[in-house]
Formats: C-alpha cells, structure tokens, sequence
C-alpha cells in the first residue's frame, strides 16, 4: 500500500522498461480505494516537467484523489512523446503501444494501492490530450471520462464501448495545435489537425448528446486581461455523458489557470482553472 508523497514505478510494456510517477495525497486513508487522475505531459517533454506545468498536485490533496504521471517513449528521456494515432513524434513513428502502456500503469497501480474502478480518468496536454482521446476511444472499459487541454483528436478509427463524457479547452491563438484546424505555424511536426469542432462533434454523437449544445460566456474580455472565455456544452447522452468545451478566445497552447513555463505557448488566461473545472467535470462522470 503507498504512503502519502511522490512515488516512482517502473514497468516492462511493449519490450521497453516504462516509468510514471505517482503522487498520494497527504492525510488520505489509502487502505481505501481511491479515484485516479492520469496526467499525461505534452510531446517534447515528460512526466517530472508535467507535474510543475499544470500544478495538478495541489488540486489532488485538496480534493483526494491520486495523480498519475506516466512518461511517454523516445531517445532523449526529456523529450518523449506519446503514439495518440496520427500523431506524434518517434512514439507514432516507431508504433508505441501507449494504450498497452497505460493499461498496464492502472494493472500495476491496483496491484499496490485500491483504486476507485470507476473513477478513473486521464487528462491530458496537448500530444498527452491527444492520448486522452485515444484512451477514451479504446480504453472505455477503464476510463471514466478524460480532460484534454490544447489537444486534438488524432485518431481516425474511434469505437468507445460506452459513452465516456469529454472536457475540452482551447485557445483560439493556438499556433501549435490551431482551433480551426491545420497545422499551427510553430509545430514542430507536419500533422494536419482536425478543427475541435470536428471531434466534438464526432463524441457528441457516439455519447448520444443532444445535437445543439448551449453556449455561455462565462468570462468577459475585460475580466481576464483581454481574453475571453466561452463554455459550450452538449448533454446529457447515454448513462449520462457529456460533452464540455471551454474556448479562450485569444488563448495560447496554454493550461487555463496557470501562468505558462514559456513564453512562445502564446497566451494564457488565470480567469479560470482547468485543474478545479476538470476535477469537477470528472467528480460528475464516475463510470
């Protein structure tokens, strides 16, 4: 059974030895089954630069529950990336089996600690967004619901065997993953995204949402340095899914609430966090 604090583990999956960090709450009964966030980093980066970029400990003692940071594949270990399809990096390239990865982080996870099964939930940044999506395509018999922040869908054949709810945020200066589509003018890689409306659209209709959402501005421009923010949902589906997108108009390739480690992420809103809006999301979309 884990203490409370930071922990380690190492796994072989897909004939390579894997890591991910896990992070206890201080103060929690861990003799009883907890629910479990996966956060997955960005392409380019790994599991120890996504724990200081979307501060997501600080909400997991506030709220119980256990953060999971796995780390993706490459050569350089400050420079991994995830294999979410069509995208990204040596992962995609080189066939990664992330889904036999994270399958297998939960399997070792359970093995040591009670988990909550129907409270487990990925959340993703960009590349780590896109895996989310994959999870959420071919890992709904595990996953609850998924948060993914500035990450496309980049899967092209998705069959969920249940509806699993979806939280999305994006900028709409987004010049890595762009809103409209396309590929973003600072991305390192020649993926052609498709526009968020596009996957929204797709998950809306497998949860079987209602075809009109409802739109709401929930931050006005003069509220959050110039950037507003608008919240579009689509539900309940089946079992009662849903469908969330936050968009920020002007945002960057940025995690709302926290002021971004660089500048060329583009803008950011502190208006509204992420880290409380997807943890509410997913207190509300147990499996």
């Amino acid at each position: 059974m884990l203490a409370p604090g930071d922990h380690q583990r190492s796994l072989e999956s897909d004939g390579r030895t894997r890591t991910y960090l896990i992070h206890v709450p201080p103060g929690c009964d861990t003799s009883r089954p907890m629910p479990l966030v996966l956060v997955l980093h960005g392409g380019g980066t790994n599991a120890k630069t996504m724990v200081r970029f979307c501060g997501l400990n600080e909400t997991a003692d506030r709220a119980g529950f256990l953060a999971v940071y796995p780390s993706g594949t490459g050569r350089n270990p400050n420079f991994l990336t995830w294999n979410a399809g069509t995208c990204c990096g040596e992962a995609q390239r080189q066939n990664s089996d992330d889904v036999s990865f994270i399958r297998a982080v939960l399997d070792d996870l359970a093995s040591i600690t009670p988990i909550d099964e129907g409270r487990v939930f990925a959340a993703g940044m960009s590349n780590g967004g896109m895996l989310a999506y994959r999870l959420a395509c071919e890992l709904s018999d595990r996953i609850a619901a998924i948060t993914s922040v500035a990450g496309p869908m980049a899967i092209d054949d998705c069959r969920p065997d249940r509806p699993v709810s979806i939280l999305h945020f994006h900028g709409t200066a987004d010049e890595f993953a762009p809103y409209a589509g396309g590929r973003g003018p600072k991305s390192m890689i020649a993926t052609e995204f498709r526009p968020v409306d596009s996957y929204l659209q797709f998950w809306v209709t497998a949860n079987g949402c209602p075809p009109t959402g409802t739109a709401t501005r929930i931050v006005p421009s003069d509220d959050a340095g110039g950037l507003a923010v608008d919240r579009q949902s689509w539900g309940p589906g089946r079992e009662g899914s849903e469908v969330v997108l936050y968009t920020i108009h002007g945002g960057g390739h940025t995690w709302p609430g926290r002021v971004p480690l660089a500048s060329y992420l583009g803008p950011a809103t502190t208006a509204i966090s992420a880290n409380d809006l997807l943890w509410g999301f997913f207190r509300n979309h147990s499996k």
